[in-house]
């Protein structure tokens, strides 16, 4: 029966034991809870406190948000401190009595059943050695020794099991104070908080609290104002901002404006990744002052790409990618292929670093300066109507024919030209002069004469030196020098006398491609050789034109841009009939343009020194012919001496031997020696035989 009723006490410990350990987690999930509320209503009052040392970008200076705040985090300091209390009071009240019973209690009896069992088993173990005692032979001191065991075990196991016994009826009441003390101290723990909670919320404070919530519903309503304002405002945009959506808008509804020093957009920079392969990364890139930068998406400040001051830029053909234009430094020794979005933006940043290159961004008024530079260039060009029509019907492509411009004579480019001092411009380029600006021969079209002299124009030119079978017009050239040049366009002129010729020719074509918007430039390589001027395609190897080094009667470069340079070309036949045309060539360098109008001179003097080789040696060849043929004649007068006596001999010797036959051999003699000065020294010996 013992057994059985300790089985029940046990198996009621357990269930106890399991309980009170899920009631102790969920005690402590309220501690816990508690003690995170206290921190971060703490954390909210800090940080509340510190809105005021806040630096926000859009302005966080706002006294009234300031000072309300404030007041919040006094009210919630308030509250912080009072959950404080609370966690304190749950934790003595509440957790303290659970936790000592389920530490204390609890193990207690574990710990007496532990040691009631050993004791149970001592004594079973004791008992078993004493029945075992033999009845034949008695040993006093074993039987002695197991009575002792018995005794001892059976001692122990009755204390361990009385204080067992104890602790499980013990149990019993402990478990109802170890239910109730935990709740009621975390009852009077709440009713403590509540207490304080409504002594510091007071009367004052929902004062404040409902003018609060009126300002935050003004607010509210003040923030649908604004998102209703600026949805009708989106509507409109939407509806006005439709044009602009295309990638290439219609420049005839939104012309490009020419008249900018600064501009700023998104551009396809072309970069080489081998030696024919390249990549295009889209970059932001905007000017300041004279410099072009760049600014990849994410960095912080652009980064400089290229000075601008004195540049050059001009359209490009890309074989995959349309609106391109290159930017080369004024040493030539930087350029950028860059690609536009549309074609306005293609025009606009052409325009705009045409006026930055010529530093106009540096006056008070840029736009206003570039506007009175660009009406100089519409004054200084007045396209005829003819040349309207044709170039609306070339546009924007360039066609077989090259586009061309009739140009008055008269006028001036603002500030940038001057006075011609020695000639008058109609002295100079006749009006209605047709501009080319392509690279295409005029003898293809006005100088028939001339074709098969310049009928090499297509061979290519071996980059590497060699021959292939057959032997280059400029092998023997003792000069060789290459410029890398682009053609800017040439017109018929009237005289080749001046250097003013060029700069009048500089300024009409300037100011054609700057008011019929003609921005792409070929890109050519110049060999200046002692025999003529070439323009070889620097791709191809083909050249494109060749100028006879004694047809260029004139060449100069322009007085202040230095890589402006030009030459006249004089040309037999022309529009009218035996009458020599003139013909200048306006072309840019890269800074270079000294540098060939000295190369030209020197090929015209090392030519100019060999024509006078040339003439000397053929003077000497032609004293040396004629001394050569007064020899032949000597030396035949005198072989026909030489034969008249050797004929005379022959007859005094005939005549000795026969009279009758002397006068037959002497007429065949007389008819022989008149046959043999007309046949000749050949016809002499043959006669001799005969």
């Amino acid at each position: 029966q013992t057994r059985s009723l300790l089985g029940v006490f046990e198996e009621d410990a357990a269930a106890i034991s399991n309980y009170i350990n899920q009631l102790f987690q969920a005690m402590h999930r309220i501690y816990d809870a508690q003690n995170e509320l206290s921190a971060a209503t703490h954390l909210t009052s800090k940080l509340l406190k510190e809105y005021e040392k806040q630096r926000f970008p859009l302005g966080g200076d706002d006294e009234v948000m300031t000072s309300t705040l404030q007041q919040f985090a006094k009210v919630i300091d308030e509250l912080s401190s009072c959950h404080a209390v609370l966690s304190t009071q749950l934790a003595d009240a509440m957790m303290f009595p659970i936790t000592q019973f389920k530490e204390r209690d609890l193990k207690e009896i574990l710990t007496l059943k532990e040691v009631f069992q050993i004791a149970s088993n001592d004594h079973d173990a004791a008992i078993t050695r004493y029945s075992r005692l033999s009845k034949r032979k008695e040993n006093e001191k074993i039987k002695a020794e197991v009575t002792e065991d018995v005794y001892t075990s059976r001692k122990k196991q009755h204390q361990t099991m009385m204080h067992y016994f104890c602790a499980l009826n013990t149990l019993q009441y402990k478990k109802k104070i170890s239910l109730l003390e935990p709740l009621l101290g975390y009852m009077q723990a709440q009713i403590s908080f509540f207490k304080m909670g409504s002594e510091n919320l007071t009367e004052q404070l929902e004062e404040f609290l409902t003018n609060i919530g009126t300002s935050v519903q003004n607010v509210r309503r003040e923030m649908d104002c604004e998102v209703e304002n600026m949805q009708q405002t989106i509507e409109d945009l939407e509806v006005a901002s439709d044009p602009l959506y295309l990638p290439d808008p219609d420049t005839t509804k939104f012309p490009a404006h020419r008249n900018l020093t600064r501009k700023a957009g998104y551009l396809n920079a072309r970069n080489k990744t081998g030696l024919v392969s390249s990549s295009w990364e889209r970059q932001f890139y905007f000017t300041q002052g004279g410099n072009l930068m760049s600014q990849a998406r994410g960095d912080v400040a652009g980064g400089l790409v290229m000075d601008i001051d004195n540049c050059s830029v001009m359209a490009v053909d890309c074989e995959d990618r349309r609106y391109c234009f290159q930017i080369t430094s004024f040493d030539g020794k930087k350029s950028s292929i860059l690609q536009a979005e549309s074609k306005k933006d293609y025009e606009e940043w052409i325009c705009t670093i045409n006026n930055i290159s010529k530093q106009i961004y540096l006056s008070e008024n840029p736009e206003e300066i570039a506007a009175r530079v660009n009406q100089s260039a519409l004054e200084a060009v007045t396209p005829s109507p003819s040349f309207q029509q044709r170039h609306e019907s070339m546009r924007p492509s360039v066609q077989s024919r090259p586009p061309a411009a009739r140009t008055s004579s008269t006028g001036s480019l603002g500030s940038d030209s001057t006075a011609l001092s020695a000639l008058s411009l109609d002295s100079l380029v006749a009006p209605d002069t047709p501009i080319q600006f392509d690279i295409i021969s005029p003898v293809s079209e006005d100088l028939p004469g001339q074709a098969k002299s310049s009928g090499q124009s297509g061979r290519r030119t071996n980059p590497f030196g060699e021959s292939g079978g057959s032997k280059p017009e400029t092998e023997d050239s003792i000069l060789h020098q290459l410029f890398i040049v682009r053609f800017l366009g040439s017109m018929e002129v009237k005289s080749d006398e001046s250097p003013d010729v060029v700069y009048e020719t500089m300024r009409q074509i300037l100011a054609a491609r700057a008011i019929h918007n003609v921005f792409r430039m070929t890109e050519s390589h110049l060999l200046v050789t002692c025999d003529c001027l070439k323009l070889i395609d620097p791709q191809t190897q083909v050249t494109r034109l060749r100028f006879p080094l004694p047809n260029v009667v004139l060449y100069a470069t322009h007085q202040e841009n230095k890589r402006l340079f030009g030459f006249v070309l004089r040309t037999s036949g022309g529009r009218v009939e035996s009458r020599q045309t003139s013909i200048c060539y306006i072309f840019e360098s890269n800074n270079e343009g000294e540098k060939i109008c000295d190369s030209v001179g020197l090929a015209k003097q090392i030519a100019f020194h060999a024509e006078l080789d040339r003439k000397a040696s053929e003077k000497q060849k032609e004293i040396e012919r004629v001394k050569e043929k007064q020899q032949k004649e000597l030396n035949k007068q005198k072989q026909i001496e030489k034969d008249l006596e050797e004929q005379s001999r022959l007859i005094a010797a005939s005549s000795r031997s026969n009279q009758s036959s002397t006068e037959g051999q002497f007429v065949v003699l007389s008819s022989s020696q008149s046959e043999d000065s007309d046949l000749g020294e050949d016809g002499k010996k043959k006669r001799e035989s005969e």
